[in-house]
């Protein structure tokens, strides 16, 4: 574990280094100006200016501005090329010892392929207008954001990036569903390398990892492709970070804000360790020994000293004012330019954020079966929580860039991220069961989060074939330790003598520790050459991905017992951190600790994917023909654990292996207009956990969460057709339909066990998912509104499970399936004054979040169902400013979450009533407000 540290320690030194130093180089004279496209005004990120006969150059930035220093005086020719846009040749250009040369161009789209054009530069696809343009080519049904609009809506990570994507919503603020369907269906790439799971309970990837200021581009491919892995269905999504960067420079930034339920109000907290503030435990929570270093309970020595020493044994909860949270990023970019045509790139950033999120008065409830009779819900539980958050993340990033040549170019990207989450929960209400038990609970919670990606690429570009290769590792580390768990109850027994006081029992104060380690590594290259074949010029494309995954999960769980004998009268009455767990009870015949720990909810797996792919795209005319074929052979093993003690194992192995076939057309009517159809086939297998026997109790469901091992793949069939409208250079209207059928999908239902759920994932007999997206993006000129633009993009979806006759599942929508997403926003860019501001509106509609199940017994009742749990649907705004001024500095200001509307999820539950009519009712299961959030930044840049 030290040893991870150091390296991430080493890694952030490295970013810190690399962002200070390289300042500005001194002058002979320089060449500043702006490249914009010359009918719709967009600036041109990525196009090339170069002095002619010369290396010297550069590529302008994300603003289409650029400058080129440090040039002898002189008189040049400036040769200025972007992709798809007629080259600009300016003559007899001065430039003079200690002043600063200005050129300012306006490029125009070439209306035709230019022949014997070669673009040497880098392609960007970090402005709207590339963006566009690369999905306007591409040959899949894809959509995207670039790093420009993430600059305009001030998104902090990639979780509020991709919800601004077509047909994407989020849930819990982190995880990604796309055209309605669960988190589970989608794959995760970063930078063409596969990712792990960041979560120990579900096959997931954490959005809120990675910070917004590290994301070049993010695209969500939606149709499947034979050079895609197959295992996707809602999106593949490929996250790509910055890499040669479009001019040098160094900049930091300081930003603030404040949440209206949380700041300037009282914040209850336990103390951590010194390294909280860096994201991760410095050893306070650390429990003596390892994972499997099981205490003997049967050994008083052995026994009382892990009771006294063996544990972090500070209960103690404070209080405290935050008055704000922090944001701290600095980002260092140069370009080497080393002769002959050789370049060298490198980009790095460091961020850090300490942010706080109170959610006070949260009503979170579990119901039985409705009270008919009374025509009133009936409790299983009802609690009143309060919830205190602390949540740090320090990341980095450093991504290095090799070109010898203007044909080959090699990258080192390394992105890491560090996220800890430091929690207390106090949880007053009643438990019904058998009667009504009056409970106080707290949690103490502390969660940290490691993940790690790295690749080394080659692209290789020659006259009519283009290779490109990647080798890739990526580490995710989940670590919980120290969870503690305090459950009181109130003595109801009338006449008592402590009769109303609350009372803690022998096994009610719990002790969890576990942790999730899981490698990848991964490796492919992709070949595509032209060739002729009579008139028709197809591109042949193959390739081979192979990857191999292994993952190690790890839990100990304990509990207090005592021997009242030796423990004053009303002992369980006593204050249970100051009275209770204080060194002078602890001891073997008093308060002392005891190991539960059940080695079956402990598991390893590895897992080993080998694929290989053909494809040809065959270009007709106006049409685009691209099909293909991908084979995946796939093994994955799990070694679960059979006994409790014992560390005896069985090992499950589920190999699969098949063929994926694809189909992509589009049809150009001409360079405005053009239709897309697409078939493919694809698979979504399931995850380690899902298939453990493993048990985790979540707090926040009051629940137990365990896998099935007998789950089965789901294979889908997926189909795509899209129209696409341009009518200028960065403007699109698009209409696209869409259509999913699924054999056995896997779905996430729960066990009614007389009192309490368990929550596991079960394969239903078969699902339809189908919808219509819009997306609007439009210039304002038209209606006199100069510098406005107006962005919209919505989803209409529908889906339906089946399950078998004999299930207790009943056919519904699929689990976080919303029917409708809506997206939009106005902006305002004023080039002249360095001034954008925007107003976003996002609204998700109501959404299963938990699913029920049906009385599905002979003669069975409605009045016997358990309702599905739905979010429901509410309005968010958004508002954002930012303002240049004194050319380096930079204010940005928002507002998140506007209107501040409850985030609410309810149950209908139906019934006959006596009189045999059909009556339905709304029960609220859980009800908090996110608080309104205000964010202040001022940037200063260097460069």
């Amino acid at each position: 574990m030290k040893s991870i540290y150091k390296k991430i320690y080493f890694f952030l030194f490295l970013l810190l280094f690399s962002n200070l130093t390289g300042l500005a180089d001194n002058s002979n004279g320089s060449i500043t100006g702006t490249i914009i496209d010359k009918t719709s005004k967009e600036p041109l990120m990525g196009a090339t200016i170069q002095l002619e006969g010369t290396s010297i150059g550069t590529v302008t930035d994300l603003d289409g501005n650029f400058v080129i220093l440090d040039i002898n005086p002189g008189i040049y020719t400036i040769n200025i090329k972007y992709i798809s846009y007629t080259p600009v040749k300016l003559s007899n250009v001065t430039v003079t010892k200690g002043q600063r040369t200005v050129l300012n161009t306006e490029m125009v789209e070439a209306s035709l392929a230019l022949e014997g054009v070669t673009v040497i530069a880098h392609v960007k696809q970090n402005t709207d207008l590339a963006m566009l343009k690369a999905t306007k080519a591409s040959l899949l049904v894809q959509s995207g954001i670039s790093a420009q609009q993430i600059i305009r809506t001030q998104d902090r990570d990639a979780s509020e990036v991709i919800r601004r994507i077509p047909g994407i919503s989020i849930i819990d603020g982190k995880f990604v569903m796309v055209r309605g369907l669960a988190q589970r269906y989608n794959n995760v790439w970063i930078n063409n390398s596969a990712v792990p799971s960041s979560e120990a309970d579900a096959r997931a990837f954490s959005f809120d990892i990675i910070p917004s200021s590290q994301i070049d581009n993010m695209v969500v491919v939606k149709s499947p492709a034979p050079e895609i892995p197959a295992d996707f269905s809602g999106g593949f999504i490929k996250i790509n970070t910055k890499d040669v960067p479009g001019k040098n420079g160094f900049s930091v930034s300081v930003g603030g804000s404040m949440n209206d339920q949380t700041h300037f109000r009282d914040f209850l907290y336990s103390p951590g360790s010194a390294t909280d503030f860096l994201g991760f435990d410095g050893g306070l929570r650390k429990l003596e020994g390892s994972y499997t270093n099981r205490l003997d309970n049967d050994n008083k020595t052995a026994v009382e000293h892990i009771t006294r020493n063996g544990f972090n044994n500070n209960w103690s909860v404070k209080t405290k004012t935050p008055i704000a949270d922090l944001r701290l990023n600095a980002s260092f970019n140069h370009k080497f330019d080393l002769g002959n045509g050789k370049s060298f790139a490198i980009i790095s950033a460091i961020n850090y954020t300490n942010a706080y999120k109170t959610q006070n008065n949260m009503l979170n409830a579990r119901y039985s079966l409705y009270d008919v009779d009374k025509d009133q819900p009936d409790y299983k539980n009802k609690y009143t929580d309060n919830v205190y958050n602390n949540d740090i993340r320090l990341g980095g990033m450093i991504n290095f860039t090799y070109m010898p040549n203007d044909h080959d170019k090699y990258e080192f990207k390394n992105i890491i991220n560090q996220l800890g989450q430091s929690r207390y929960t106090t949880r007053n209400g009643i438990l019904f069961n058998s009667g009504q038990y009056i409970q106080k609970q707290e949690e103490y919670f502390y969660s940290s989060r490691t993940t790690y990606n790295g690749q080394f690429t080659g692209t290789h570009n020659r006259d009519k074939s283009k290779t490109d290769w990647s080798i890739g590792y990526a580490y995710a580390n989940k670590n919980q330790p120290d969870r503690r768990i305090i459950n009181r109850e109130e003595n109801g027994f009338a006449g008592d003598p402590h009769e109303g006081e609350m009372r803690i029992d022998q096994n009610e104060i719990k002790r969890f520790f576990y942790r999730l380690d899981e490698n990848i590594g991964s490796a492919t290259v992709n070949y595509q050459r032209e060739i002729h074949i009579g008139n028709l010029q197809p591109t042949l494309k193959a390739g081979a991905y192979t990857e191999y995954r292994h993952r190690e999960y790890n839990n100990r769980a304990f509990y207090y017992r005592w021997n009242n004998q030796n423990l004053p009268s009303g002992f369980e009455y006593m204050d249970v951190i100051d009275e209770i767990l204080i060194p002078g009870n602890f001891g073997t015949d008093k308060v002392y600790i005891y190991e539960d720990t059940d080695n079956r909810n402990s598991y390893k797996g590895s897992n080993i994917l080998a694929a290989g792919y053909l494809g040809i795209n065959i270009p007709v005319n106006k049409l685009d023909i691209y099909a293909g074929v991908r084979y995946e052979y796939n093994n994955m093993k799990l070694t679960s654990y059979t006994t409790i003690k014992d560390w005896k194992t069985k090992e499950y192995k589920y190999p699969s292996n098949h063929l994926f076939p694809s189909l992509n057309t589009s049809y150009k009517f001409n360079e405005q207009n053009q239709l897309r159809l697409a078939y493919g086939m694809s698979v979504n297998r399931p995850e380690f956990r899902e298939v453990s026997n493993s048990v985790y109790y979540d707090f926040d469901l009051f629940s137990s969460v365990m896998g099935n091992p007998d789950l089965k793949p789901a294979y889908i069939q997926n189909a795509d057709i899209r129209y696409e409208y341009y009518p200028a250079a960065s403007e699109v209207i698009s209409v696209a339909l869409f259509y999913k059928r699924f054999d056995n999908p896997i779905e996430w239902t729960y066990i009614d066990n007389g009192g309490s759920y368990t929550y596991t994932y079960v394969n239903a007999k078969s699902a339809n998912n189908y919808g219509i997206e819009v997306e609007i993006k439009k210039n304002l000129d038209f209606l006199g509104l100069k510098n406005f633009s107006w962005n919209f993009n919505g989803a209409y979806i529908k889906s339906n499970v089946q399950f078998e006759k004999k299930s207790q599942d009943k056919n519904r929508a699929m689990q976080g399936q919303s029917p409708y997403i809506i997206n939009t926003g106005f902006f305002y860019q004023n080039e002249q004054y360095d001034i954008n501001a925007s107003i976003l509106y996002n609204r998700i509609g109501k959404r299963i979040m938990e699913v029920g199940n049906a009385d599905m017994t002979e003669g069975g009742s409605i009045n016997n169902d358990f309702p599905d749990t739905y979010e429901l649907a509410r309005n968010t705004i958004d508002i954002n400013f930012s303002k240049k001024f004194a050319k380096r500095w930079e204010v940005k200001a928002s507002i998140r979450n506007l209107l501040g509307e409850k985030v609410t999820f309810v149950q209908y539950p139906k019934f006959f009533d006596k009189n045999n009519i059909l009556q339905e009712r709304t029960q609220i299961t859980k009800q908090y407000k996110p608080g309104r959030n205000f964010f202040l930044t001022l940037s200063y840049s260097l460069l």
